[in-house]
Formats: structure tokens, sequence, C-alpha cells
């Protein structure tokens, strides 16, 4: 019986290996479509391109919005691991750096990266958004979450004495949020052709312009 057990166990464990790379080349393929095309790629076509039936996609992601959220949620980590960003080693150094300025450029190291992940699916989401009443509601969320972010950034450069003592914290917040957003992104990268590098340091310094004591 011993023998029976394992071997279920071990079917047991292949299935859901099998069903978790069934995902994941599902959410790869999803992101391409969703990069390349924007939100009106159809289930269909993601379907196709993953190998699966559009049915696989509807009952693993409750459709199409829920899938280009799981999709900028892996973009955005870098993996499909259930660790929140700022529980993640580089956000940890960002928060232990002392100096002011290395702590913004740690930070846009670390944020630089996400945006080049990330960017082309916030756009997605956004401009999806104006005619699809369940991506509006996420894009709501995703811009409230980045403007939550900045604002806790922003509190922990006062209270590390990394801002500038005349600066106020809401609009080092603001300031944040506008240089980290998708649309400065959207303009010097996807527009102006921008290399990720010079984006990145071009952050850096209008953030140390703005911001740093």
């Amino acid at each position: 019986m011993a023998g029976v057990n394992s071997a279920r166990g071990y079917d047991a464990s292949g299935r859901r290996d099998a069903a978790r790379e069934r995902r994941r080349g599902i959410v790869l393929a999803a992101t391409d479509l969703f990069e390349r095309k924007g939100f009106h790629v159809t289930v269909a076509e993601i379907a196709g391109a993953a190998g699966v039936s559009p049915e696989t996609v509807y009952k693993s992601f409750d459709g199409k919005a829920g899938l280009i959220k799981i999709a900028f949620d892996h973009a955005l980590a870098g993996d499909d691991q259930e660790i929140a960003v700022a529980d993640r080693p580089e956000s940890r150094a960002v928060d232990a750096e002392p100096d002011p300025r290395r702590k913004i450029e740690k930070y846009v190291t670390s944020a630089a990266p996400r945006m080049q992940r990330a960017g082309r699916l916030m756009i997605a989401i956004r401009d999806g958004a104006r005619t699809d009443a369940t991506l509006h509601a996420l894009w709501m969320q995703v811009t409230a979450q980045h403007l939550a972010g900045m604002e806790k950034l922003a509190h922990h450069l006062e209270d590390t004495g990394s801002l500038r003592a005349e600066v106020p914290v809401d609009h080092a917040r603001d300031t944040l949020w506008t240089l980290t957003s998708p649309e400065i992104y959207e303009l010097l990268v996807l527009n102006r052709g921008w290399s990720i590098d010079r984006y990145r340091d071009w952050i850096i310094r209008a953030i140390i312009a703005e911001l740093s004591p």
C-alpha cells in the first residue's frame, strides 16, 4: 500500500508541476501579446500562442482582465514568487543605505528594470481602461498602489534625513510618483528611444536635484 500511496503522491505532484508550467506559459504568451497589441488582443489569440484552449485561459485566470493583472504582477516582481517587492533584497538595501544620494541611486537602479519589465503592461492596462470597466478598476488600483508606494518612500526619505529640509513630504511623493510613472517611461524609452541606462541615470539625477539635501 505504501508503494501505491507514493505513486499517487508522485502523480499529484507531477500534475501540479504541469499545471504550474502551463500557467506560466499562458502568462508569458499573454505578456508578449499585451505588450505588442494592447488589451484588445483576444483570449483566442493568447490561447493559441500558449498552446491551450480559450476555456483553459478563462478558467485559470478569470478572463482577460485577471490574466493581465497576473502578468503585470509577475513582470513587476520579475518572477512568480509570492514575495512583495518591498520584502525583496534590493528594497531592503535601499532602506539600509545611510547616504541620501546613494539611497536614491539604489532605489532607481532597482526600479528601472521593474519599469522595463512592466511598463508596457501598465500602458496596456491604462489604455484598455478607457473602454473596459473591469480594467478601469484595475488601473485605479495600480495607480493607487504606485502613489502609496511613493508616499511611503517620501516618508522614509524624510525620516532618514534624506529629504531636503524645505521640501514637503507631499511634494516629494508627487515628484517621485511623476518621475517613476509609466508615462515618463513611455515618452523617453518607448517614444524617444532612450536606453534603459540613460533613462535610469536621468531619473536618478532628476530626483537628487529635486529632493536630496
